[in-house]
């Protein structure tokens, strides 16, 4: 599998096969940091943060476009996104947007998230 075609198998983890199937697409010591200044360090503080979103958020689509790679080798890849998601939050339509980077890094014959760090997108001027 290439970094292209695992970000696009993580884009619809969560859909495809829930918390569960994102989490094992994620390194045990990875760090994410989101677009609300939280920083959530290694797969455990992760897995809750994951879980919190999936039972807030009813009905998520995320999507990941406008991929741009960085930097890739054999063993790490990092690439810069666009994202955005919408579902159901307390009943209610909601949505956002921002951007992303994803460090990838070979794990045996597979990649998994080493770092994510999503923000916001500023006004343009």
């Amino acid at each position: 599998m290439t970094p292209d075609e695992f970000m696009r198998e993580y884009e619809t983890s969560g859909r495809n096969g829930g918390v569960d199937r994102t989490l094992s697409l994620i390194d045990d010591d990875a760090v994410y940091w989101f677009s609300d200044g939280a920083s959530h360090v290694g797969k455990r503080a992760i897995k809750r943060v994951l879980q919190r979103n999936a039972e807030l958020i009813q009905d998520e689509n995320y999507r990941i476009s406008d991929i741009v790679w960085v930097a890739q080798s054999d063993d790490v890849a990092a690439c810069i996104y666009h994202f955005d998601w919408s579902g159901t939050l307390r009943g209610s339509p909601a949505s956002g947007s921002g951007r992303g980077t994803s460090v990838l890094k070979r794990r045996g014959d597979a990649w998994v998230v080493a770092h994510e760090h999503l923000s916001k997108m500023s006004a343009q001027p």
